[in-house]
């Protein structure tokens, strides 16, 4: 009776651990690019990816949430929303805590190029009378808020609220690879308060620990995963090192310092960072980045982005980040973008308020080098170099 009950242990453990696969595409930025849009874009909407931690005191609703930083990201996964499930691609976001897609009600021109719900073809959908608002550039995603089954790699998540859209502004999102947004942040910056959809899989026990995972391949279009109640540790080398959440909402950490070529550059005194798969670069105070640009030789194009000669790759330093005690080098091999023969630059400056002092956001740059484990259970956050 021992081994029995040890064997249907073990099988519930396996059973209850998921894995969605994530596909690497082209960015926003790049379509846009491609389609003439990217310029007009910048014209129109002031871009500043601070926005997204720092919503302005303007925003009609305090709970918006603002879109840019989507602009450069790369990774995607698919899900199934309703019964039968109605399939979309969505970013799986750890700098937000909100489930959202387009819908029929959506008469946008945004929303035409994209996978639309449609309530009326799901057995298990519930509406209700509330509503979201979701900021980016000049106006705001709104919708109405429902409930359905959400199948998240193999995990049928039952009773799970989220976003219906009806209105996109914005003709730029028509270019997006992605079709809507499942945060994976804390509860407590949901819009809406909305319960986040790991929040509901945990409370309905379909994972076996409080926890996901995350691996970004550095080069291959697939092999990137995000794993929902476990960890791997194929997908990375030695040990994990476990660093404490400072500040519970984001997945927000102490960095000791940051330094290249050995000298301070900036967080001489620590500061704070956020571990965000939404973001794809590395993003800080405004005045560092600039610093940092030009000791790298980068320089500013038409298309918003810090062009760089591949050349530098060979020749650069690595930028350290100590956190925890702990170094974590990201060499030039990944903080400088290789496209189509070209370089840029993979840092970006942000408009932080004075009063939150030194804020980072270590992004798919950072996490493509440090498998990344998400532990809500003990408010904490592993790293480990990637196999």
């Amino acid at each position: 009776m021992k081994w029995l009950l040890l064997l249907s242990l073990m099988a519930l453990s396996e059973c209850t651990t998921y894995k969605v696969s994530l596909t690497r595409k082209k960015s926003l930025r790049q379509n846009l690019i491609e389609n003439g849009k990217l310029k007009d874009f910048l014209q129109n909407h002031q871009y500043n990816i601070g926005s997204k931690y720092f919503p302005s005191e303007a925003t009609t609703l305090m709970s918006d949430e603002p879109l840019q930083n989507y602009l450069d990201m790369e990774y995607f996964g698919t899900i199934g929303i309703g019964t039968p499930a109605q399939d979309f691609t969505v970013i799986f976001d750890t700098g937000s805590s909100n489930l959202w897609v387009p819908s029929i009600y959506c008469s946008s021109y945004a929303c035409t190029n994209h996978h639309r719900f449609n309530p009326q073809e799901s057995s298990t959908f519930q509406g209700t009378s509330k509503t979201l608002s979701v900021a980016y550039g000049t106006g705001s995603m709104t919708g109405i808020l429902g409930y359905d089954t959400v199948q998240v790699g193999g995990i049928s998540d039952t009773n799970q609220i989220f976003g219906l859209s009806e209105t996109e502004p914005g003709s730029f999102l028509y270019y997006a690879p992605f079709d809507g947004i499942l945060g994976l942040a804390y509860p407590s910056i949901s819009s809406s308060g909305a319960t986040p959809v790991f929040d509901n899989m945990w409370n309905q026990g379909l994972v076996s620990q409080d926890l996901f995972s995350v691996y970004l391949s550095k080069d291959d279009e697939s092999g990137s995963v995000v794993q929902f109640g476990g960890i791997d540790s194929s997908y990375y080398k030695g040990t994990l090192n476990w660093v404490p959440i400072s500040v519970e909402g984001y997945w927000q950490i102490t960095v000791d310092s940051i330094t290249m070529g050995g000298k301070p550059i900036a967080c001489s005194n620590g500061c704070q960072a956020i571990v965000d798969t939404g973001t794809s670069l590395l993003s800080g105070p405004a005045n560092a980045i600039a610093n940092i640009q030009s000791y790298i030789g980068a320089s500013e194009t038409s298309y918003g982005s810090m062009a760089i000669s591949c050349s530098s790759i060979n020749s650069l330093p690595d930028i350290v980040f100590t956190i925890n005690g702990i170094q974590y080098p990201v060499p030039p091999t990944a903080y400088i973008l290789q496209s189509q023969g070209s370089c840029s630059s993979g840092f970006q400056g942000m408009n932080i308020p004075t009063a939150s002092g030194e804020l980072w956001i270590l992004g798919d740059i950072f996490i493509r080098q440090y498998y990344t484990v998400f532990d809500r259970a003990n408010n904490q956050v592993g790293l480990a170099p990637v196999a």
